[in-house]
């Protein structure tokens, strides 16, 4: 809903951008890339693929420019979702972020 901004109101704070970049070269083995300044903590991938071996992996702390490869050879690459949820340090929130291959 749409409302006047008041003259002594704050501006919101800026958007956090999602920290990850994808790399697909290959679509059975896409390279995860954090891209972001910040380490990301806890980090847990979850695939949807049908496939019912290793659905969900536990990365932990992923760092800034840290790349990590998924093997998706169990699963059809064009039917698989990946699901990656993370800690922010800064704010100690979790995020979730989905991608398609």
């Amino acid at each position: 809903m749409l409302r006047p901004i008041e003259p002594t109101e704050l501006p919101p704070p800026p958007a956090y951008r999602v920290p990850w970049r994808v790399v697909r070269v290959d679509a059975s083995h896409p390279v995860v890339i954090n891209d972001g300044r910040d380490a990301a903590d806890f980090v847990r991938v979850f695939r949807g693929d049908g496939a019912p071996s290793e659905r969900t992996q536990l990365w932990g702390q992923v760092l800034p420019a840290e790349e990590i490869e998924l093997c998706l050879c169990a699963s059809d690459p064009h039917e698989a979702v990946v699901t990656l949820a993370w800690f922010r340090p800064a704010d100690g929130l979790e995020y979730v972020w989905r991608f398609v291959v």
